[in-house]
């Protein structure tokens, strides 16, 4: 059993045993065609920033119409504004104060029971990754393996030496904002290629039913473009910030720290339209992949039992308060991402406006979409009845729930932390990195120091730490999370339910697996529907206690 299994001694099949089986759904799968899966994982991709969404460039005309044939959640999270328990959340559907992981750093410490591909496989799905993985997992769990980063991508036997110069090239850049357009043609680009991979593993599955992630490691870092996407939006039509620099102080000390560590590195705010203005530009190129993509799969006949979902593991400041990237604690930019259903039985309509998901929530999803019982330990919830337009209990998403931090006390300003020994780990690699030149890490031990947790619910948001301290938004009349009204009079009731809110999602996404010797176990009584807790919630615990 390997290490980040849940049982290192008992077999699964004994605790399987203690459990009731979802034999229908079983007898379900068998006696339908199951559907393929492509799940489409942009990086640091913030939502809100296409035509439909309402903002002024037309940086995602693709994605627009699949959220038109489809459902788009405009008030979906991720777990963790960060990569790898964001990442780990997809798979294993659980919270990163479940899964063990809340830093890039500890991919391989996952604790779950079984993650989104062994599920595939035992319903006898071919599995796939092409681009950016960023998880535990590893090249032989699975049928199709071709794996990117941000400045190293597959490269293809006998390919031309362009391909080792264009990550060479992008390396150099250290993950900062190019000047100058890209020197390298389209073909070379990390999402043609990885397209390119998806393509061949489509064509290669036959009549296989087939799950495939699609990573694509952009728009993160580093923000470059070639021709014809360089100064598709030009640095002068971009549209104005929430707020500049001198919105930090009222974001506190680490956001402060942040800023320097930008600006001692790299002259972040001097190019920050440039920062957007690539940025901007590489969403125009992944949406024109994601056409191509998409083209192939119409002209294969694969859409209509196809099951397709974009979304992000986080989000960008995108120079929002004179900030780059990601790394100080939860606001919307960070945490809300883009999350697109589309093709096979999907039907579309307006429920994504009204209900709050999660990444966590991917994962169930598709185990039910394959006729597979949700594994124990899951704390995501199925949203395919909501994607077939079934009813379905709006209490059960009226809010949700996401986390920050590697725990233990906040670095301040009197502890005189200096750039350059500001690592995630005791090593001597620091926030300020020269391996090729200029750059930083906005991922270290102070930017990522204490422990916040928040709750979104309505138009209200609040976010607390180990601290107790508190802040509260209206984020209908504050966008921007300038106007902190916690402990506002004229709020305590809003404060009141969202505190209760919040303490529900941290009792909830407490690891539920079984521990312990096998022999000591008791059965524990899980969901058989979809996940949810509503369908449990009216017909409350036999105790007078509790209304």
């Amino acid at each position: 059993m390997e290490r980040r299994d849940f049982m290192k001694t008992a077999s699964l099949s004994a605790v399987g045993a203690m459990l009731p089986s979802n034999g229908a759904a079983q007898a379900e799968s068998r006696n339908r065609r199951s559907p393929n899966i492509i799940f489409i994982v942009s990086d640091q991709h913030r939502p809100g920033l296409s035509k439909r969404s309402g903002f002024p460039l037309d940086t995602s005309p693709t994605l627009d119409k699949l959220a038109d044939r489809g459902i788009a959640f405009e008030r979906a999270y991720c777990t963790s504004p960060l990569c790898v328990p964001s990442r780990i959340s997809m798979l294993t559907g659980r919270w990163p104060d479940a899964h063990r992981v809340r830093m890039n750093l500890a991919a391989d410490d996952a604790f779950f029971e079984k993650d989104l591909y062994q599920v595939a496989k035992e319903q006898g799905y071919k599995t796939g990754l092409a681009g950016k993985n960023h998880t535990y997992l590893k090249e032989n769990a699975l049928d199709f393996w071709r794996s990117y980063q941000h400045w190293e991508g597959h490269i293809p036997a006998g390919a031309p030496k362009e391909y080792k110069e264009y990550d060479h090239w992008l390396g150099i850049l250290q993950a900062n904002a190019a000047l100058t357009p890209t020197p390298f043609p389209l073909e070379l680009q990390y999402p043609y290629r990885i397209v390119s991979d998806a393509i061949e593993f489509i064509d290669n599955c036959g009549d296989a039913p087939f799950i495939l992630q699609v990573g694509f490691p952009e728009p993160h870092d580093p923000e470059q473009v070639p021709k014809p996407y360089w100064d598709m939006f030009p640095p002068d039509s971009i549209p104005s910030r929430r707020g500049g620099p001198e919105s930090l102080q009222q974001l506190g000390f680490r956001a402060r720290w942040l800023y320097g560590i930008e600006n001692a590195s790299y002259a972040s705010e001097k190019n920050w339209r440039r920062y957007n203005s690539n940025y901007f530009g590489m969403l125009r190129l992944l949406d024109d992949q994601l056409a191509r993509l998409h083209q192939h799969l119409e002209q294969k006949q694969l859409v209509e039992n196809t099951v397709i979902v974009y979304l992000a593991d986080h989000g960008d400041f995108l120079m929002d308060y004179g900030l780059a990237r990601k790394g100080v604690g939860l606001p919307e930019c960070l945490t809300r991402i883009p999350m697109i259903w589309s093709g096979g039985p999907v039907k579309p309509s307006s429920i994504g406006a009204t209900a709050s998901v999660s990444n966590a929530d991917v994962m169930p999803t598709f185990c039910e979409a394959m006729g597979a019982e949700i594994p124990h330990g899951v704390q995501g919830r199925s949203l395919w009845p909501l994607l077939l337009g079934q009813q379905y209990p709006q209490e059960e998403f009226r809010s949700i729930y996401a986390t920050a931090g590697l725990g233990g006390l906040y670095y301040q300003q009197s502890d005189d932390i200096p750039y350059k020994s500001a690592s995630l780990s005791t090593g001597n690699a620091g926030a300020v990195d020269p391996t090729y030149g200029i750059g930083w890490d906005e991922l270290n031990k102070v930017t990522q120091s204490g422990m916040q947790k928040m709750v979104r619910m309505g138009d209200w948001k609040l976010i607390y730490d180990m601290m107790g301290y508190g802040q509260l938004y209206d984020l209908s009349t504050d966008p921007g999370e300038l106007k902190n009204r916690f402990n506002d009079p004229a709020a305590s009731k809003k404060q009141q339910e969202l505190m209760a809110e919040l303490l529900m999602w941290t009792i909830r996404t407490q690891d539920s697996l079984p521990t312990g010797p096998q022999n000591a176990k008791y059965q524990t009584k899980w969901s058989k529907q979809h996940n949810w807790y509503s369908p449990y919630r009216e017909q409350p615990p036999d105790t007078a206690f509790i209304p």
